[in-house]
């Protein structure tokens, strides 16, 4: 008996269209296709011969009649559905031409960031409503003098702009549940979200919006220690690391190094290259880490990161 070939791999371009307020825009499938009635990222199938910048642009024109004039790669994900194969190749758009509208009588809506759990999307969707709702700079906290000095490092970074923070705290110091949970306050005031490193308990007491996880425990974990509701991270160094995150279903992962660290001199590092290759086959974001800083962001894009993790460039010295 001749085994049947895979199935061809349908490729597909997609827009999360961002609007002055920061809403996405999303669009209802008609009730008669293949998952109707969902939400999904406006965007098509690429044409024999077509580039995906050319699909998107000709998608959006096609579907809510508007032309992209900004934009970049927010992520790939490849999906595999009973009998199909997809990949969604998408692309963040933050400017563009027209009023978007639903060319083939399909609803639109602009819905906030927080708002978007509240919708049905295909499955393959999931990992692109994450991505849409992270930031591109995240900030792990690193060393300080003083509980003093712990907030007003975060202070000053959240000051700065940056709006997803993992409280990574050692020893003792990370047993002391006083100065975390003003930190978790002091995020909170300013919108952004905030994961402990270690224990789901420790931050469910805090009030944090999740946990991240390190690769050791990781590599302990049957399951995701959070609820859906919650954010759940990883770091990973490898590919059997990102293998063990996918299975339990994180919602996002750290991969590093990328480059040499001050913190680890000598050990091997990932690339560039390597990175992109390893960030393309997972289904959730991958943020980049390891000797980077905002300098980093537009590489990264094109690696097709999430975008940048950082101690130094953002905890400050």
């Amino acid at each position: 008996m001749t085994a049947s070939a895979p199935a061809a791999v349908v490729h597909v371009a997609a827009a999360a269209i961002f609007d002055s307020q920061g809403r996405v825009l999303i669009a209802r499938r008609p009730a008669h296709v293949d998952q109707g009635d969902l939400w999904e990222f406006p965007g098509g199938k690429l044409e024999p011969g077509e580039s995906v910048e050319e699909a998107l642009c000709r998608e959006l024109w096609e579907e809510i009649h508007i032309r992209p004039t900004a934009y970049r790669p927010l992520i790939r994900v490849p999906y595999q559905y009973p009998g199909k194969r997809v990949l969604l190749d998408v692309w963040r758009v933050d400017a563009f031409t027209g009023t978007p509208h639903g060319r083939e009588g399909q609803p639109v809506r602009w819905v906030g960031l927080d708002e978007l759990t509240g919708y049905s999307f295909p499955a393959a969707n999931r990992p692109i409503v994450a991505a849409v709702r992270l930031p591109e700079r995240y900030l792990i906290t690193g060393d300080f003098q003083s509980s003093d000095d712990f907030l007003s490092r975060l202070e000053r970074a959240l000051r700065r702009g940056i709006r997803l923070v993992q409280l990574r705290v050692k020893g003792e110091r990370g047993a002391d549940l006083a100065p975390l949970q003003a930190a978790v306050d002091l995020a909170h005031r300013f919108g952004a979200t905030v994961l402990l490193n270690g224990d789901a308990a420790h931050a469910q007491r805090l009030g944090a919006d999740g946990v991240h996880l390190s690769a050791s425990q990781l590599d302990a974990l049957a399951a995701r220690p959070v609820p859906e509701d919650r954010w759940c991270g990883a770091s990973c160094h490898s590919e059997e690391e990102l293998r063990r995150a996918a299975a339990i279903g994180v919602d996002y992962v750290l991969l590093s190094p990328v480059l040499p660290t001050q913190s680890h001199p000598g050990a091997p590092s990932l690339g560039w290259q390597r990175f992109a290759e390893l960030a393309a086959q997972q289904p959730f974001p991958v943020y980049a880490l390891g000797g980077l800083s905002d300098a980093d962001l537009s590489r990264a894009f094109s690696c097709r990161a999430q975008g940048v993790a950082a101690i130094g460039a953002y905890w400050g010295r």
